[in-house]
């Protein structure tokens, strides 16, 4: 890598060779030689555990775009795309802010309730069990398409009373429109974007009318009836929670169990001692998301010049915190080199995305019933692919439980 031996500066490069594969080795190289980097990509990314809590809690920081200089991606996007098409995802929850934010929070929890995710639990449950099963019969699994997509995708399908059908479009026009989460993209990859986001919101709308007439016990019904003090959520609001919780209710789910499940197939000991401690569950999960992190990076725009490490920031510039690197930062963690030590099963504050407590509670039951059940599952070799999305970023995404956005 340039600058570890050739005197040469530490670039970010998410096109290096071996990147794809771990990219835990060239964020130690930034967090030791350039930590508060300046990349060529227009924007400033973060490697320290310490810099990045502080930025993700740093409330006079802003997510929302149009408080940011326009940058080269966001004029390609601004030329391919149509003028309504920019505006999309402008309402979400995840990229507004206070006012805006803790309105929408209000609106959404009227609907999204902890008593609602607690009831999934049973349902939880019967899925995994019915995916282990099958697996079992066959005597070989891919952990992806056999587990680790249709479990969460069943969820918040569930969760929000999506009707049956679609799957496999759904889930292809999902994974394109994360692919815009990528530091660079190709004019090719940004028209299949805006395609894919077009096909996505018709399929919403669709539902959303279908709904209307058609009102049931479930989180969409919730949502369009959501009030607070006379307060309703307008048609574009309503369409952008329902985009974000369809697509990050399942698209991360789906990278922690797939990573999970190759880290610790990777280390059979930890994976044995998971298996004879019914105590290390939730420890263990905490751990596999720190240990390889499903989102690598967070995004916040610099409203003011902006001091880090006595570097300036420039108002209007996007800042990315890499919570990979976060999530492997010596002096958080300990030394634990990243190739070699197998996940370490016990609680700690990770650095981590936190979209929706749906996915909170997906991602446990899996890790309990893998643990009891996978005997009965491993007389095949299951193959995980959910490194596919891994260097992905998140376009906003909170620190820990303790953050509000």
């Amino acid at each position: 890598m340039a600058g570890t031996t050739t005197g040469e500066p530490v670039i970010f490069n998410p096109f290096e060779p071996g990147f794809f594969d771990d990219p835990y080795r060239q964020y130690q190289a930034l967090r030791e030689h350039d930590p508060v980097h300046r990349s060529p990509l227009e924007v400033w990314v973060l490697f320290r555990y310490d810099d990045i809590v502080d930025i993700l809690r740093d409330s006079s920081l802003s997510v929302q775009v149009d408080n940011a200089t326009p940058t080269a991606r966001m004029q390609m996007f601004a030329e391919q795309a149509p003028a309504e098409a920019q505006e999309r995802g402008a309402h979400s929850i995840l990229n507004v802010d206070p006012p805006d934010h803790t309105r929408l929070r209000r609106l959404v929890s009227k609907a999204f309730t902890p008593k609602m995710v607690h009831e999934l639990r049973p349902r939880i449950q019967e899925l995994v069990d019915d995916a282990l099963d099958a697996m079992a019969t066959k005597g070989q699994a891919d952990v992806i398409s056999d587990l680790a997509f249709p479990l969460p995708f069943t969820v918040i399908s569930e969760m929000l009373g999506m009707p049956d059908g679609n799957r496999d479009e759904v889930r292809g026009w999902s994974h394109t429109l994360t692919k815009t989460l990528d530091p660079i993209l190709s004019p090719e990859e940004v028209q299949a974007a805006l395609t894919a986001a077009d096909n996505m919101l018709a399929h919403v709308q669709d539902v959303l009318a279908w709904k209307r007439d058609h009102p049931a016990d479930d989180l969409l019904t919730g949502l369009l009836a959501a009030e607070d003090e006379g307060d309703r959520l307008s048609e574009e609001e309503l369409v952008d929670q329902v985009l974000l919780l369809y697509v990050a209710g399942h698209e991360t789910t789906v990278n922690l169990i797939g990573n999970a499940t190759l880290a610790l197939l990777g280390h059979p000991d930890q994976l044995a001692r998971l298996r004879s401690d019914p105590d290390l569950d939730g420890g263990a999960v905490e751990e596999l998301l720190r240990y390889d992190s499903p989102v690598q990076f967070s995004r916040r725009i610099t409203t003011a010049d902006l001091e880090v490490d006595a570097k300036t920031v420039p108002a209007g510039t996007f800042m990315l915190t890499c919570l990979g690197s976060a999530n492997h930062d010596e002096d958080r963690w300990g030394r634990r080199p990243t190739s070699s030590t197998s996940p370490d099963p016990t609680p700690a504050s990770t650095c981590r995305s936190g979209t929706a407590s749906t996915t909170a509670s997906a991602r446990r039951w899996p890790a309990r019933r893998l643990r009891s059940r996978s005997a009965r599952s491993s007389g095949g070799s299951p193959t995980s692919r959910s490194r596919e999305s891994r260097s992905g970023t998140a376009a906003s995404c909170c620190a820990g439980s303790s953050l509000s956005r």
